[in-house]
């Protein structure tokens, strides 16, 4: 395992500044203490190199993920893009549901979309987890960033967020076939029964948005803001940072107590 993930599951920074002197204590606060600060330190790398941070507060420990930019699948994105890197995510997803200290997850979303087999792969883990789980969409939740908010089992997004939901597209050369046409058509019916098996939109308005030529110039699809994006049923809440925690710590509560 890279030293990525060793140091995802260490504890929250103590305060570093102050460490207490050593006056004989049976306890040995400070060497207690200075192993906090390591952890810490620990910490911030896992911040810097995956956008995962662990927090502790009221009993409930939490792992925050941060999906952004655009979703990086089997090929390598340029170094200037920022990417959510699905071999990041799959040990990190692993980890989470296998670590009795963590209670539950937060998605905190802000993508362009990206590769749809890579974000269908992450969907799919996020879905499966067991613990309570919780995505925010905050800026944009476009594409395939669809099925990743509503892969958890309560999701938020921003009152000032948007969501673009349009059909698969592909660049490159694309030959005009019957069976290409049909791959196209098999790889939507994917995105909308994992949308529409995780929401509360139907399967037919899923359709008619991703499909809509009116809206967009030169394309199909469909932009939404966050309250049409509840009012239609693909969202639960319009909410803040602070709602979305208020929730997850709740079905954190509530699971412990089952």
């Amino acid at each position: 395992m890279s030293d990525i993930f060793k140091n995802l599951f260490t504890r929250p920074p103590a305060d570093c500044e102050n460490l207490p002197e050593d006056e004989g204590n049976e306890g040995n606060e400070q060497e207690d203490s200075e192993e906090d600060c390591e952890g810490g330190g620990e910490q911030l790398e896992s911040i810097f190199k995956t956008g995962a941070v662990i927090t502790k507060k009221d009993n409930a420990t939490i792992h925050t993920i941060t999906i952004i930019g655009q979703i990086e699948g089997h090929y390598l994105l340029p170094s200037s893009q920022k990417s959510t890197k699905y071999e990041h995510m799959i040990p990190i997803l692993m980890a989470t549901e296998e670590s009795e200290a963590i209670d539950g997850l937060l998605l905190l979303i802000n993508t362009v979309g990206g590769d749809v087999e890579a974000g269908l792969a992450i969907a799919e883990l996020i879905a499966g987890l067991t613990k309570p789980t919780v995505s925010l969409v905050l800026g944009g939740g476009h594409s395939i960033g669809v099925p990743l908010a509503v892969s958890a089992k309560k999701s938020f997004i921003a009152p000032s967020a948007t969501m673009t939901l349009h059909p698969v597209r592909m660049n490159g050369l694309v030959i005009g076939t019957s069976q290409t046409f049909n791959y196209f058509q098999r790889m939507q019916d994917r995105i909308a029964n994992f949308v529409t098996g995780h929401s509360n939109i139907s399967d037919q308005r899923f359709r008619e948005l991703m499909l809509n030529t009116e809206e967009i110039a030169s394309d199909m699809g469909t932009i939404i803001d966050g309250e049409q994006a509840v009012q239609e049923g693909l969202i639960d809440r319009v909410g803040t940072l602070s709602d979305a925690i208020a929730c997850l710590k709740e079905m954190i509560k509530s699971n412990t107590h089952k």
